[in-house]
């Protein structure tokens, strides 16, 4: 479908699906005529609009954009859920900026997010086995940690996900250490290591390998 407009991919995607122009409005939670309007082209789907209108279509916002992401079997959409973009590594510093990462995929959960929500793939081994390479975990940046948490933090260029433990306040900031649950990763500490804490890990998904 790369040669069709969006709007001519959103109304194929819907009439696929069996669904009235009102049911996919109230899924995004837009009005009938913005429906009507993007699948005229008239206007275009953007920000939170298009991650729900994706959700609700059952496909990657990509697909909906270009033509060139996946499109699922069904579409996932169940009340009181909400849409989670799943990106990688290399994304992870345009969503924290300014949020214009190219999301292939998206994950559906009914915990209660903020807007800078993000889900990220665990690519080491430091927190085997309560997290295991490959796990994804949905992290929320706006959710100040609990001792015990486990938290993503930034040390230079490498991502880490560990154990939160709050310690004494140096120049009126909380210090913190991080640490692994594998004992071959080294404790780190804030006022030692070079950490930026991102958000707090809200849940885990393990999925089985084929």
């Amino acid at each position: 479908m790369k040669n069709e407009t969006l709007g001519k991919r959103i109304y194929c995607r819907r009439k696929s699906l069996q669904l009235t122009q009102k049911q996919l409005a109230e899924q995004v939670n837009v009005s009938h005529v913005a429906i009507s309007q993007w699948e005229k082209d008239e206007t275009l789907p953007r920000g939170e609009n298009l991650l729900r209108l994706a959700e609700a279509l059952g496909c990657a916002p990509a697909f909906l954009i270009d033509g060139e992401g996946p499109v699922f079997t069904s579409a996932p959409v169940i009340a009181g859920f909400h849409s989670v973009p799943l990106i990688s590594r290399t994304q992870l510093d345009q969503w924290l900026g300014e949020k214009k990462a190219h999301i292939d995929e998206i994950l559906h959960t009914s915990l209660a997010l903020s807007d800078e929500a993000f889900a990220l793939r665990i690519e080491d081994h430091a927190m085997t086995p309560a997290y295991c390479s490959q796990d994804v975990v949905i992290i929320d940046p706006q959710i100040k940690p609990l001792p015990g948490d486990a938290v993503l933090a930034l040390q230079q260029d490498e991502a880490l996900i560990r154990t939160y433990r709050p310690r004494e306040r140096h120049e009126g900031m909380t210090q913190f250490e991080l640490a692994a649950v594998n004992i071959d990763y080294p404790l780190l500490h804030s006022r030692l290591d070079n950490l930026s804490l991102i958000g707090t890990v809200l849940e885990l998904r393990r999925y089985r390998q084929r």
